[in-house]
């Protein structure tokens, strides 16, 4: 009966236990495998550079070429001035079926590097979210947290550190 009741109590905390699992990756760059990551589209220009659009994203007069959302201290609301850049982002991948994004979450240096990564990742998804109730395609949108991993600015105070705590949107094949 003890073994019985052992047994039973770690299949229950087993199975309680959190598990963290790695976002799946669709091939983009169609190298090894199927190479059908796309149906047949080429987000790396096929020689000629670039698609046509990778234009719209990069011209200046453009929301598109702004890139990063921020955030308030130990905070993943996306702020009210940020809502029409990542709507554009949105109404982007939904006209361009074959594009692709990457959010990366970051935060400042403050905290523990696990709590960071938490708050990194909540930062993304919160775009994400955004993104997807707005049209683009859950398929299109891969989010990732960097944490303090990869600051903007390597300085100290809150000049610094409101650098840092951002999602980045980057496009796959740009």
């Amino acid at each position: 009966m003890r073994k019985l009741l052992g047994v039973s109590l770690i299949v229950l905390l087993s199975a309680c236990a959190s598990q963290t699992t790695q976002p799946e990756v669709e091939d983009l760059a169609g190298g090894a495998g199927t190479g059908s990551g796309l149906g047949g589209s080429d987000l790396m220009g096929s020689g000629s550079g670039s698609p046509g659009y990778f234009s719209q994203l990069q011209d200046p007069n453009s929301i598109l070429s702004q890139r990063s959302v921020f955030y308030d201290y130990d905070s993943y609301t996306v702020k009210g001035e940020y809502r029409e850049l990542v709507l554009s982002h949105a109404k982007f991948l939904r006209d361009h079926a074959d594009a692709s994004v990457i959010l990366q979450g970051n935060t400042d240096d403050r905290g523990s590097r696990e709590y960071n990564l938490a708050l990194g990742q909540r930062r993304a998804d919160s775009v994400k979210n955004m993104m997807t109730l707005s049209g683009a395609r859950d398929g299109q949108i891969e989010s990732v947290s960097l944490g303090e991993e990869k600051p903007r600015d390597l300085g100290q105070g809150e000049s610094t550190w409101s650098q840092n705590r951002r999602t980045d949107i980057i496009y796959r094949g740009e």
